[in-house]
């Protein structure tokens, strides 16, 4: 990611082309600093005790360096009416080669949550990573007691594949999650090609 906000997957995606989407998806960057910092605070009671995000100039900026030094991508919700940010969608642990996978987090902001943004982004996501990063497999780790995370993922066909015990430390300890994942197959989206990585046999 840029400072400008240009990444592999440009300034806005989810424009015209995306049809009736009501958000789009862009890279995180240094100028989003304040807006971000504000929704995290407003945000805590919502996002307790599923995930910890950046709450400080400090962890915020760490949080761009981390994306900027790395195939991995944070990605902002934008709700194109207002260009608030609704929320952030995030592809992690990017592998490619016989994997081909990503994993995903995601997490919505208080001012906007239960309309629909994140439903919306996690359909764009999606399109993304199988269409554009010509990517196999996304996966999500998520706590079994987070329901509409749960909710979100099976909406769009993820499967679950198991639990796994002290998976992730969040919250001060190491927490059991289900592992649920999605392939383009299941998404019905496939790239034009495969990605160059991809060995031939």
């Amino acid at each position: 990611m840029q400072e400008g906000g240009q990444a592999a997957i440009g300034v806005d995606f989810g424009g015209a082309s995306e049809g009736s989407s009501r958000v789009s998806l862009r890279s995180l960057s240094l100028r989003d600093e304040e807006e971000y910092l504000g929704l995290v605070r407003v945000s805590l009671d919502l996002h307790h005790p599923w995930i910890s995000l950046p709450g400080t100039v400090e962890g915020f900026r760490a949080l761009v360096g981390r994306y900027d030094r790395s195939d991995d991508e944070c990605l902002l919700v934008r709700v194109r009416e207002t260009g608030a940010i609704a929320g952030a969608v995030h592809l992690n642990s990017v592998i490619r080669g016989r994997f081909q996978n990503a994993s995903i987090a995601y997490a919505a902001f208080a001012p906007t949550v239960g309309q629909g943004y994140m439903s919306e982004a996690m359909a764009l996501l999606i399109k993304y990573a199988f269409e554009e990063l010509r990517l196999h497999r996304l996966d999500a780790q998520i706590q079994p007691g987070n329901k509409d995370s749960i909710k979100l993922v099976q909406r769009y066909g993820f499967r679950m594949e198991g639990l796994s015990p002290d998976l992730l430390f969040i919250d001060g300890a190491w927490r059991d999650h289900e592992r649920w994942a999605i392939t383009a197959d299941m998404a019905g989206v496939s790239p034009a090609s495969p990605h160059p990585t991809l060995p031939a046999h």
